[in-house]
Parts: structure tokens; sequence; C-alpha cells
């Protein structure tokens, strides 16, 4: 299901069920590949393609940040935030796209993702006739 707000077309691409905490799938959004992960219970979304060499990045491995104050003493913080390219390893913060293999020139495209309760997506200034309908599932909704 495709609607059209003042300038953003927004894309119904999953069910909530579909994509469980620490999950992630694969969407198509209006014919862009578009890689979906809940992070506990947050739908965060980023272009699939690596900018590198357009490895898919759903495909990739979710890792934390190694973070470091001086040589020999690291920790790993945001355990599954960050995902990692399958083919060569580049690193991409799944919250903003932003990579961690060059921040200051590489990124992939974000996108906003949330989630809608069934019933909200149907509103409109629509005149059809109406049937008696229960709404049991929520969905999560990507905004171009």
């Amino acid at each position: 299901m495709t609607t059209a707000t003042a300038s953003k077309t927004r894309f119904v691409v999953a069910r909530t069920d579909e994509v469980k905490p620490g999950q992630r799938k694969l969407v198509d959004v209006g014919g862009r590949p578009v890689a979906l992960f809940n992070l506990n219970g947050d739908y965060f979304a980023i272009g699939d393609k690596c900018p590198h060499e357009a490895g898919s990045l759903c495909a990739g491995k979710l890792v934390g940040l190694a973070e470091s104050d001086e040589p020999g003493h690291y920790r790993l913080s945001r355990p599954g935030e960050v995902i990692k390219c399958p083919w060569h390893g580049w690193e991409f913060d799944i919250r903003t796209g932003q990579s961690y293999c060059e921040p200051s020139a590489v990124r992939v495209r974000a996108y906003e993702a949330s989630v809608e309760h069934g019933g909200e997506l149907v509103k409109g200034p629509f005149r059809a006739e109406t049937f008696q309908v229960a709404v049991e599932d929520d969905y999560v909704v990507i905004t171009l």
C-alpha cells in the first residue's frame, strides 16, 4: 500500500510481527531495495546497497561499535546497531547510515521508518461504501 502526503510518499512494507527485535528484512520501497531493521522495537531503514561495491547490507552481520580512548584499551558499545557489509566489511550505523570506514565522505541513505496502526493508514477524504472491519496488526511504514 502506498500513500502520498504533501511532498512525501509513504510505503507500507511489513507487519510488525514480520520483523521481530534483532531481525531485519529486505523490502522494496518504490523500486529501491531497503534494509529494514528492528532494534528493540524501534524500526530503522537504510539503503540496502553498500556504496563501496553494492554488497547487500541486509545480508551483512550486525555488530557493535568498537571504541577506544587510548591504544590497547577498547570497549564495545551499541551492540547490534552497526551493520557490516558481507563483501568487504564496511560498517554503517543502522540508525543514521553513517559510515565508520570513512565517516566524512561515505554513508548510505537512511529512511524514516514508523509504526502505524492499520486503522490509521486508511484515513482520508474518501467517500465509498463502507463495511464493518477490525484492524488486528500494526505495520511498518517507510517515508521517502
